[in-house]
């Protein structure tokens, strides 16, 4: 070896000495982190902002423009969450391909061979179609007021970009999606009722074929494929009844169906108790999902006191400090003129209210009768008055200007409204009100009036609002109302009014249904899937 040689070897010695002597510093494993720029799976990339414009969303836009438009999904951990929150939301309901499931998880799998560009494209896919299924998950995929003319409900946007920012900042990305879950008690019924349908095996029964009712007692073939609906929906406990005769046990079962499905539970099957049995599985099935999309639209939160209006069920409740503290059964809008859906606040109660002919029922009814009977209003209690509020004579009046008149009927217990309604904001000219008709109560099916919501023993739920026992009791109720006139109070404590529709829930680990009375819900569960 040559002498330069030497001197470098011996240097490198003496220096590999002196470093071996020192003391080592200690690695801290525990608090090592690694730089995102450190590694190519931990690498942020700018993005070309010309690449957010086929998106064509604003709320895209504005989360990159707040992350200085660098990818922000650089972390597999959050990737994989997202992935796999998209990849369960059938069991909210939602559907993962509507959030391009499949291609996500395709370029997930590749995620370390991707170039920069297909990177960037790949983060941009996985927040648009995150902040879809935010949306979704929050305010519903569709809006109830581009499906119905009379659905008024005003759903806030959902601001993705605020919530995105927090879960990257916090590290908290799946307190925030579940922060976007409706919280409301039914709603966590409805998914509980969506596992619950789930677990039933594949719907094989036939229908059930009769065009006669079905009486306890009876023996038909019909008898055997109702026993088989009544076994796979868990009605009927034991299978060791399967035969032609409609049985005592069959009877018990056909009653717990009847009272799941809101029906008479006679134990008669009838036109409607037949219909209900013969929805199957997969039917019930979109129906739930159906009714997760409506309580998505409806309100996050709950006044501290309100009344609550299932429309199918025909239930008011009133809720007080979320304690139901009165109920009462409901007549509500027929299929023609369906009561409407709506928040509002109660505003005034008005006992000995007249009736002024709305304009619905003045072109399908009133103008009719008048026409050809003019004395058909005298019965009625309606009076006509002109533009000047002189009271018109009926045969005085001119058929050929029928709009050019107010048709008023007077205050009393036979009056349309009855002796009481209560009012509250909205563009539907609905309202609460007793009525003339005070019998139609004990009918199941209550879907009957002009479109407001009729009230059986109205007087109890006015005492309830007015709330001073003192002022307004029982007795001084009953005083105001024999007098025939007309008052209005003002209902000073606060009460929300919450008048929605939904068809189903579950209870106790059991299926609750309703009827579709206004035929919604296979509509709404068709555009869910387009």
């Amino acid at each position: 070896m040559k002498p330069k040689e030497m001197n470098k070897l011996y240097l490198f010695i003496v220096l590999l000495t002196l470093l071996s002597c020192k003391k080592q510093p200690i690695i801290n494993f525990d608090t090592f982190k690694i730089s995102n720029s450190d590694t190519k799976e931990g690498e942020i990339i700018d993005i070309d902002t010309e690449l957010l414009s086929p998106y064509k969303s604003k709320s895209l836009v504005d989360f990159y423009n707040s992350r200085n438009n660098q990818t922000v999904w650089q972390s597999e951990k959050n990737r994989k969450t997202i992935l796999e929150t998209i990849k369960n939301c059938e069991t909210e309901g939602l559907n993962p391909s509507d959030y391009n499931i499949s291609k996500l998880q395709e370029l997930e799998k590749k995620f370390i061979d991707l170039d920069e560009s297909e990177r960037v494209n790949y983060d941009l896919l996985l927040t648009y179609n995150f902040q879809k299924y935010l949306t979704h998950l929050r305010n519903g995929k569709l809006n109830p007021r581009e499906l119905y003319t009379n659905w008024d409900l005003n759903i806030k946007p959902l601001d993705t970009k605020s919530i995105l920012n927090s879960a990257l900042e916090k590290d908290s990305l799946v307190s925030e999606i579940e922060k976007c879950q409706p919280k409301a008690l039914t709603y966590q019924k409805l998914i509980k009722a969506l596992q619950l349908i789930n677990e039933f095996p594949e719907d094989k029964t036939e229908p059930i074929v009769s065009d006669e009712k079905i009486e306890p007692g009876v023996s038909n073939a019909a008898i055997i494929i109702l026993k088989k609906k009544l076994l796979y929906w868990k009605d009927l406990e034991s299978n060791d009844s399967i035969t032609y005769l409609y049985d005592k046990e069959t009877v018990k079962a056909v009653k717990k169906f009847q009272i799941r499905h809101g029906l008479i539970s006679d134990g008669i099957i009838g036109k409607t108790t037949l219909i209900a049995l013969n929805f199957t599985k997969e039917d019930r099935k979109h129906q739930i999902i159906a009714n997760l999309e409506r309580w998505r639209w409806f309100t996050k939160s709950f006044d501290k006191n309100y009344i609550l209006i299932n429309i199918p069920n025909y239930s008011l409740n009133v809720v007080e400090d979320q304690n139901v503290v009165m109920s009462k059964r409901i007549v509500i809008g027929k299929i023609k003129r369906k009561t409407p859906v709506l928040t509002s606040v109660l505003q005034t109660v008005v006992f000995n209210p007249t009736w002024t002919v709305p304009p619905t029922i003045l072109k399908e009814d009133i103008i009719p009768e008048l026409t050809k009977d003019r004395n058909s209003l005298n019965n009625k209690g309606i009076a006509i008055y002109d533009y000047k509020n002189n009271k018109v004579d009926p045969h005085k009046w001119n058929e050929k200007r029928p709009n050019g008149y107010r048709y008023v009927q007077q205050p009393g217990y036979y009056n349309s409204l009855g002796v009481v309604k209560i009012n509250f904001p909205n563009h539907h000219s609905v309202y609460l009100h007793d009525t003339n008709h005070r019998n139609l109560f004990e009918r199941n099916n209550r879907s009957l009036s002009s479109g407001c919501v009729r009230i059986q023993e109205p007087l109890e739920l006015v005492q309830l609002l007015l709330d001073n026992p003192k002022q307004y009791s029982k007795e001084k109720i009953d005083s105001i109302v024999a007098t025939k006139e007309t008052l209005f109070i003002g209902i000073k404590k606060r009460y929300a009014i919450y008048l929605w529709y939904w068809t189903a829930w579950s209870e106790d680990n059991e299926l609750i249904f309703r009827n579709d009375i206004y035929n919604l819900d296979a509509d709404l569960y068709t555009q869910l899937r387009n």
